[in-house]
């Protein structure tokens, strides 16, 4: 079964809006193991407008399951962030300063050497790496020259696409997800995927290992409920 790391940072953004701990970032994160997350994400970024730096070394002694952290390997911070708590992956996002959401994949063919330099230094610290990539066979090919384990398939696209051709939609994803495991590399997905699109991404994405999915899944929260919801997208992924 594919697994499902959910990514709270809409949690740490609610909390922020209002100042104090309320909702607690920590408490989500324990509820969402306890109703059968597999993980949890989180994607700090410099002006810890959600995720705070603090959050995640309180996550790292308390949670149970795999530690996600995404974010931009171009910011010392983060690189000192992820070593000093060492958690199960880091997921390389190359994301601009000031940016309010991922919205492209790296260019490892542009940027091979220091990508191969950011898994280096990660893997030997014991950290399971990722690269978050476009659907391009090519990008995927060349980011297994860069000694990572595993490729995030950022699915902005698939998702936009889904409801007119999801047929069309999923091609590039199938493609690129051969591509990976022909050239020995794990499968991750994520952005924008939902309970409307998830179930025919993962039948059709051979090989798919993680899903992490925070906004649609927060926000459906709301209306279902924390544990109904975890419930439906673990269902979704069977």
């Amino acid at each position: 079964m594919t697994a499902l790391s959910v990514n709270i940072n809409k949690i740490a953004t609610l909390r922020n809006s209002r100042g104090g701990n309320n909702p607690n970032v920590l408490a989500a994160a324990l509820a969402c193991e306890r109703f059968g997350a597999n993980g949890i994400t989180v994607h700090p970024r410099p002006d810890e407008r959600h995720i705070r730096y603090a959050d995640v070394f309180d996550l790292k002694a308390n949670i149970q399951t795999e530690l996600n952290i995404e974010g931009n390997c171009q910011e010392q911070k983060f690189i000192d962030l992820v070593l000093a708590n060492k958690p199960a992956q880091v997921t390389l996002v190359p994301d601009a300063e000031g940016q309010i959401t991922s919205n492209h994949g790296w260019d490892t063919i542009k940027n091979k050497a220091y990508l191969t330099d950011m898994c280096k230094l990660f893997k030997d610290q014991g950290i399971r790496v990722s690269i978050f990539v476009d659907p391009d066979e090519d990008m995927v090919e060349a980011a297994a020259e860069t000694g990572t384990d595993r490729i995030e398939l950022y699915t902005e696209s698939y998702a936009q696409a889904f409801l007119d051709e999801r047929d069309e939609a999923i091609k590039p994803y199938f493609h690129a997800a051969l591509k990976a495991r022909e050239v020995g590399l794990g499968i991750n997905a994520g952005h924008d995927l939902d309970l409307n699109n998830l179930t025919y991404f993962n039948e059709h994405i051979p090989g798919l290992l993680e899903v992490s999915i925070g906004h649609a899944l927060i926000a459906d929260a709301l209306y279902l409920g924390l544990e109904e919801t975890i419930k439906r997208y673990l269902n979704a992924l069977k």
